[in-house]
């Protein structure tokens, strides 16, 4: 911890609730669970001090249960992006000149919120409006949400802190960390609140104002968390909270001269179309954009025949099912030799065939539904293919619903080809993709990981003997940006394994670390001398 000016609290990682049987948490978390659901909310977009309401409504309905309504939210068009944008302008000059405590404080105040009087509203609005399971949200909307704010602030203080080493005498150099010159637009996916809150936070806290869109179907627990920043003391203006048809977003925001970057978590071709925009509008900004993004993966676990079977086995079912797959960083190949599959499939097949899968109100269901009937449509076409494929066979599940809530099973296809559609193409979903190879094959297997995707996002390998540990560690030390020993592939914690991959992955700025924080400044050095020299003359000048 710094000390002196600098002393700001000391983060530590947000204890996880459990919300066994008996437990307080449980009872808090039920109880918001069921006021959530008795009401309708209208929810406004946030353009400086305003709530804006339309008459332009959509709908808000769990994924679990698509015919009931939580509320609707207020769809916006141009004239409210603009807006945004001349709300966030406005409101810069007071932010970025406000010394870097207060804005410290706003946001250690918001974890503290979250941390107590709105953990569970926040909870529930993810577990309702994303279909997560209690851990799930706990994990994301609480916890994580929480390490991002207090660990950021921490990091800040950090990168204040950091000046030139050297002074000489009569000589004092300085560094100012300034921030961008414009307004920074946050865009934003719907299966994690945390990355939903953080996006725009990050920025914010380094004294940008913030244009931020989250996804349609993030926008209820986006809400919440919008009305926490405000108690916390956010300014108006600072954070400009809109929902509004992605291509008309983009053409104002990426067509305005005050552009100053982007903070983007979602799919990779939606971010290099953006990228793309960018560069050819390159000459109508002010200053060149910072382009953060974080987009899609197609993450492996690969098994040595020295493994813990029962752990790779847990490993992979845990990585692949939770949240129903919908984590960038979800477990969607794996790579296992014959040596340990009979094992490990047994243990699979058993596993995911004690799943629960429903709402997430009962506690007892681990696997719940997808985001939309989007996301389903896309998932039941592959299975359907899958189904049809000679060089494919689905070990378990491959069943869908979608007359109650969009229910996909959890899924194992096992490939006799390692170059299968359903190895390289990220779908976003229960569904896991299975390669067994000879024992023998191993070192042919790790450049098989390696050139299948061009995905770089997790990845893990299982593995008792350390030689094949660190060859593994080698071989793939481009295939992911966060590599897991002896672990599942996801799961990065703040403040322990800051997040992003490379490759088609995104740009790597790792979420959740002082990398992050430090795009959203642009430093100016100062050297001020005491004494400046009066003669343009220099001692090497004089006669001999």
């Amino acid at each position: 911890m710094l000390k002196g000016f600098f002393n700001v609290p000391s983060p530590k990682n947000e204890p996880i609730f459990s919300y066994q049987p008996g437990t307080k948490e449980r009872a808090l978390l039920k109880q918001a669970l069921a006021e959530a659901r008795e009401k309708q909310v209208d929810i406004p977009m946030y353009i400086g001090a305003k709530e804006v309401h339309t008459k332009n409504k959509k709908n808000i309905s769990p994924p679990h249960q698509h015919q009931h309504i939580l509320g609707h939210f207020s769809y916006g068009n141009k004239s409210h992006i603009e807006e945004a944008i001349s709300a966030a302008l406005l409101a810069k000059a007071d932010w970025e000149n406000i010394a870097w405590e207060h804005r410290a404080s706003i946001f250690l105040k918001a974890a503290d919120l979250i941390a107590t009087k709105y953990r569970y509203e926040l909870n529930a609005a993810t577990m309702l409006g994303q279909s997560k399971n209690a851990f799930q949200a706990e994990i994301d909307s609480a916890c994580e949400i929480i390490d991002f704010l207090r660990f950021n602030v921490s990091y800040m203080s950090e990168i204040y802190a950091q000046q030139p080493p050297i002074s000489p005498d009569g000589v004092w150099n300085r560094l100012e960390q300034r921030p961008l010159e414009g307004f920074i637009f946050a865009l934003t996916p719907f299966n994690f609140t945390a990355i939903a809150g953080n996006l725009p936070t990050s920025c914010a806290m380094m004294g940008n104002v913030v244009v931020w869109k989250p996804a349609d179907t993030q926008v209820y627990s986006a809400h919440v968390l919008m009305k926490i920043f405000k108690e916390a003391g956010v300014p108006n203006g600072v954070i400009n909270l809109i929902y509004a048809d992605g291509p008309e977003v983009g053409e104002v925001v990426f067509n305005h001269p005050d552009f100053a970057g982007i903070h983007f978590t979602g799919s990779t071709a939606v971010f290099q179309h953006i990228w793309k925009t960018i560069g050819n509008n390159i000459h109508k900004y002010k200053s060149y954009p910072r382009i953060v993004g974080e987009t899609g993966g197609k993450d492996f676990i690969l098994v040595h025949p020295s493994a813990d079977w029962e752990a790779a086995a847990t490993g992979i079912v845990r990585g692949a099912f939770e949240y129903q797959g919908q984590k960038c960083s979800a477990t969607s190949r794996a790579y296992i030799p014959k040596s340990l599959w009979s094992n490990i499939k047994k243990k699979m097949l058993a596993d995911v065939a004690s799943f629960n899968m429903g709402g997430v109100e009962d506690f007892g269901n681990f696997i719940n539904a997808v985001i939309d009937e989007k996301s389903f449509n896309k998932l039941a076409k592959y299975l359907d293919q899958a189904k049809k494929d000679k060089d494919a066979e689905i070990i378990c599940g491959g069943g869908y619903d979608k007359s109650v809530g969009y229910f996909i099973e959890p899924t194992i296809i096992l490939v006799d080809d390692p170059k299968y559609i359903t190895m390289c193409e990220e779908l976003f979903g229960p569904v896991l993709t299975v390669f067994v190879y000879d024992d023998e094959d191993f070192e042919k297997t790790l450049t098989l990981v390696n050139e299948t995707s061009n995905y770089a996002l997790t990845g893990s390998i299982f593995a008792q003997d350390r030689y094949a540990v660190e060859q593994a560690s080698v071989a793939l030390k481009n295939a992911a940006g966060n590599f897991y020993i002896n672990d599942k592939c996801t799961g990065a914690v703040v403040g322990q394994q800051p997040f992003g991959g490379a490759r088609g992955s995104g740009t790597n700025d790792k979420a959740g670390s002082m990398i992050n924080l430090l795009r959203w400044v642009s430093p100016r050095t100062i050297k001020e001398t005491f004494n400046p020299p009066v003669d343009y003359r220099y001692p090497f000048m004089e006669k001999d």
